[in-house]
């Protein structure tokens, strides 16, 4: 007996209704036999590679998190610092969001955990690190994998990068670094890297630095770069730190400008006590010692010149000639009366007449006329009579007397420079410190 079109649409109403209920019954609670069933569906029912990258191109996102600066050799142009890179990237092979694409439903679970050992990861480097220039890898280190197939990763470690130093404003400089990372392996037609624009490093976490200030950081996605006629993706990150003043102001600084200040004193000294030349030469060589001392602190590099230096050269260059001046002012001295060159003589008269003209026409401005409102002649021939007496009995220039002006003459002449020079090295490098990036 065949059965009526009626009879199937019943048939269909029962099996519908019986199974609309077992296909509404909510997800199953999360337990370890429910995740271990996901697991094995996602990555050995569906045959998952870690070898084979999710799609043609991947784009993958990298930001740093800086937990601290460890350490800033300018010297080796060195720059070690602390913390880890947050990557992330979509593997659709390791979705479960669709409940109609896996065989039950995994909607409790919320993530799964696994390594680079099963799962696929991105081959990145440190570009400029001097340490390993190893790929980024860590099997210790979990990934997490979101429900809609969203991996994120978290690298850590000690990153030691060079970093090229301006030593220009030595010792109160600041220097800005750059943590390069780039693809391996991977063209940039194959994966591409971006960043956080919001925040691309993260300074939440990050702990002082005894010798430097942490001032800002930024990211940067420069051209793609070209190794053996492929392009490869790039980006870098970067971080500007500011040395603290203190130490080095009271170390380096303070003693270097105390000691500028004791070249001009040496013409004040007596050359009777028989001690200006040993003075000279041991703040000569106080700075000889401190320009090696910096020197071995500032790196070899001609790329920048280092404002201390270029001072502390100036300095002992002012000291260098100073030495030498010290030595004919002795000599001078010693010999007593005996009459001095005769360009010293020409110009040493020359000032005096000039002087003592000044002098004379000053003298009769002053003369006090008489009461019957004419002036008082006794008072100007008396006036000029004692000008050319003066005149007259003007002494021919000696050479302790010559040894004398000249000790008045460069006190002045190096007080005055040394105030000049070290009023613009200060300067130059507290703008410099204080100015905005």
């Amino acid at each position: 007996m065949k059965r009526s079109f009626q009879d199937y649409l019943f048939t269909l109403a029962v099996l519908t209704s019986v199974v609309r209920p077992i296909l509404s019954l909510p997800p199953a609670n999360y337990s370890w036999g429910l995740e271990k069933a996901l697991r094995t569906e996602l990555f050995e029912n569906a045959n998952y590679s870690a070898f084979q990258r999710p799609v043609k191109k991947v784009d993958v996102k990298v930001a740093l998190t800086l937990l601290t600066v460890n350490e800033l050799n300018v010297r080796d142009q060195i720059l070690s610092v602390s913390g880890y890179l947050s990557i992330s990237w979509d593997d659709w092979r390791l979705s479960w969001s669709n409940t109609s694409a896996t065989s039950q439903d995994y909607s409790n679970i919320d993530s799964l955990f696994s390594t680079e050992v099963n799962v696929w990861t991105p081959a990145l480097i440190i570009e400029n690190s001097i340490h390993d220039m190893s790929v980024i890898s860590d099997i210790k280190i979990p990934m997490r994998i979101k429900s809609d197939g969203k991996i994120f990763w978290s690298p850590s470690g000690v990153y030691r990068v060079s970093c090229e130093s301006d030593i220009t404003y030595y010792p109160l400089d600041r220097q800005m670094c750059f943590i390069k990372i780039s693809t391996w392996g991977y063209t940039k037609s194959e994966i591409t890297l971006f960043m956080d624009e919001n925040t691309p490093v993260d300074t939440t976490f990050y702990s002082e630095n005894g010798e430097w200030d942490f001032l800002s950081s930024a990211g940067h996605t420069p051209s793609s770069q070209v190794r053996g006629g492929t392009w490869y993706s790039t980006l870098s990150f970067s971080i500007t730190l500011r040395r603290k003043p203190v130490y080095h102001a009271l170390n380096t600084l303070f003693p270097v400008i105390l000691m500028t200040f004791l070249i001009p004193m040496v013409y004040k000294l007596p050359t009777e006590s028989g001690e200006k030349m040993s003075y000279s030469l041991t703040v000569l060589l106080a700075y000889a010692v401190y320009l090696s001392l910096i020197s071995d602190n500032i790196p070899s590099t001609s790329k920048s010149v280092c404002l201390l230096s270029l001072y502390l050269g100036v300095t002992l260059a002012f000291s260098t000639v100073s030495v030498n001046i010290v030595i004919f002012i002795i000599y001078a001295y010693f010999q007593e009366e005996k009459k001095a060159p005769y360009w010293a003589n020409r110009i040493y008269k020359k000032i005096q007449t000039m002087r003592a003209k000044k002098k004379c026409d000053a003298d009769v401005n002053k003369v006090v006329p008489s009461i019957k409102g004419e002036k008082n002649d006794t008072d100007v021939l008396g006036t000029v009579s004692e000008s050319e007496q003066n005149n007259n009995e003007m002494n021919t220039l000696t050479y302790r007397r010559l040894s004398e002006i000249l000790d008045h003459l460069f006190f002045v002449v190096y007080l005055t420079a040394t105030i000049l020079i070290t009023i613009v090295f200060l300067v130059s490098i507290i703008i410099n410190f204080y100015s905005s990036d």
